[in-house]
């Protein structure tokens, strides 16, 4: 009767000391929790501001006729650019591109590994816990006294189930600053990805206007060719008669022929783009054509914006400027290096000399404390490493600013080609219309026998070149209308940049 009331006693005084085991435990993660926030409360390192850029008030190149200024709410860009150029077979194809292009899905992977890099940096935000279990053997010296039992001959194994909780509090914002860099350095990566689909999208609107410009220039070569037939069946007839010689004969012969060659010969271009349209959309060259088309597309009117405007509008400028702040949080970083470093570990558990008794509550045991470290001596690695996040800083400046100023030299590169092809086109059909004329007066010469075939021959030729000089023109004006809309960002603006918040979300 007494040894049950005497165990009923101990129980009841195993209760009270377990709850105010949880109770200080309770009190310890709240003094942890409390100590990690207070002592992250700044950062050291430089405020990022937008490195400054050259920014003239207006372009150089005067607006061409089919050139308008962007109005500030101007959204016609916006989307499917191509659109704006009315073919539908392009509209396919670039629909496939933004599918099936694997240089955006390899770009498209690279922002899911910095996004994914953003949520590694910030678990350095919060503790960590590990849990474990672990078997030491021990043994004692035999002169050791020791009131542990379980021993035999002074040996023993001991049983733990540790839980350890550590955290590095973020003082100097070390740990914050590298978070930024990472969210600024997936930003980066988005605007690339941004950027590859429009180098993708306009290359494939490049190659398509390339290809179709030598379909036209079949068209051509497929005119000139029944005329050649023509005439040579003209020269024949007229030689039969005595009235042309054969030299007239083989004059007429070798214009056709060549000119036969010649049409052949744009095969193999028209072949190379149709391969590297197929690409774009990712298909293999085998299993994609293009049917030949007459060349109906025109220039059409692009919005232009103002140089201020065009820094939010290229995703390569935006890509470059995220790096420049990306740079500016790691000097932040490598700053704080020179700070102690504060940390707190908190290890609680179970421990026992024999398995049975592992789990029972009397054989927990717990330990907290704070650990402050600062490095003395280095030999001046901490400053070697803060210079060189400065250089990489300046570095990344510098690209900023070579991105800007290739960006303006685009535009004006294509305004200038759009203003001064339009001119030319304009001479060129005035060229055409003129050989034209000479070419119908030396075949009514020939006709009449006042004139050989070589002067037929001559201004033919003379046709034929002002013609497909006509259309290498009006494809270089396309091309330059395509290069145009990458030039001043598509329809893309930096307000489509992923946010901090979306960035940790994920």
């Amino acid at each position: 009767m007494k040894e049950t009331q005497r165990h009923k006693g101990t129980e009841t005084q195993r209760k009270p000391a377990s709850m105010t085991f949880i109770c200080r435990l309770s009190l310890c993660l709240c003094a942890f929790v409390s100590l990690c926030f207070l002592f992250s409360s700044c950062k050291v390192g430089p405020t990022y501001k937008t490195p400054p850029s050259p920014v003239p008030a207006n372009f150089k190149e005067p607006p061409p006729a089919n050139w308008k200024e962007a109005q500030p709410q101007d959204t016609e860009l916006r989307g499917n650019w191509w659109e704006i150029f009315g073919d539908s077979q392009l509209n396919a194809l670039e629909e496939q591109v933004n599918v099936s292009n694997q240089s955006i899905a390899a770009a498209e992977a690279q922002f899911r590994s910095a996004r994914a890099a953003v949520r590694v940096a910030g678990a350095d935000l919060y503790p960590t816990v590990t849990a474990g279990a672990q078997s030491t053997t021990i043994r004692f010296p035999t002169t050791r006294v020791t009131s542990q039992t379980g021993f035999n001959q002074g040996t023993g194994t001991l049983y733990q189930l540790p839980i350890d909780v550590s955290y590095e509090a973020d003082v100097w914002g070390r740990v914050r600053r590298n978070i930024e860099a990472n969210i600024e350095t997936a930003q980066s990566v988005g605007a690339d990805l941004e950027n590859v689909r429009l180098s993708m999208q306009a290359e494939l609107a490049t190659d398509y206007v390339q290809l179709r410009g030598l379909d036209e220039e079949l068209r051509l070569f497929e005119q000139s060719i029944t005329s050649y037939e023509q005439a040579l069946q003209l020269t024949v007839n007229r030689h039969r008669h005595g009235i042309a010689s054969q030299l007239d004969v083989s004059q007429a012969e070798t214009q056709l022929e060549t000119t036969r060659a010649q049409a052949i010969d744009i095969g193999v271009a028209r072949a190379q783009f149709e391969h590297a349209i197929a690409v774009l959309i990712g298909k293999p060259p085998a299993e994609f054509s293009i049917a030949r088309e007459n060349f109906m597309l025109q220039p059409p009117e692009i919005p232009v914006a103002l140089p201020s405007e065009l820094l939010e509008r290229r995703p390569d400028i935006a890509s470059a400027e995220r790096l420049v702040a990306a740079a500016n949080a790691q000097v932040g970083v490598a700053k704080a290096a020179f700070f102690p470093q504060l940390t707190f570990s908190l290890t609680t558990g179970l421990e026992s000399l024999t398995l049975s008794n592992l789990l029972s509550w009397p054989q927990r045991f717990w330990t907290l404390g704070p650990t402050l470290a600062q490095t003395v001596f280095d030999a001046g690695r901490r400053r070697g490493m803060t210079q060189q996040a400065e250089a990489t800083y300046d570095s990344a400046a510098a690209t900023y600013r070579q991105s800007v100023l290739s960006a303006f030299q685009e535009v004006e590169d294509n305004l200038a080609a759009l203003r001064i092809l339009a001119d030319e086109a304009v001479q060129q059909e005035t060229a055409i219309q003129a050989s034209q004329r000479a070419t119908d007066i030396a075949l009514n010469r020939y006709r009449g026998g006042i004139a050989t075939y070589l002067d037929v021959a001559v201004m033919q030729n003379v046709l034929l070149t002002n013609q497909r000089t006509a259309v290498g023109i009006h494809t270089r004006r396309m091309q330059a209308s395509v290069l145009l809309v990458k030039a001043i960002g598509g329809g893309w603006h930096k307000s489509e940049l992923p946010s901090s918040k979306d960035l940790r979300s994920h």
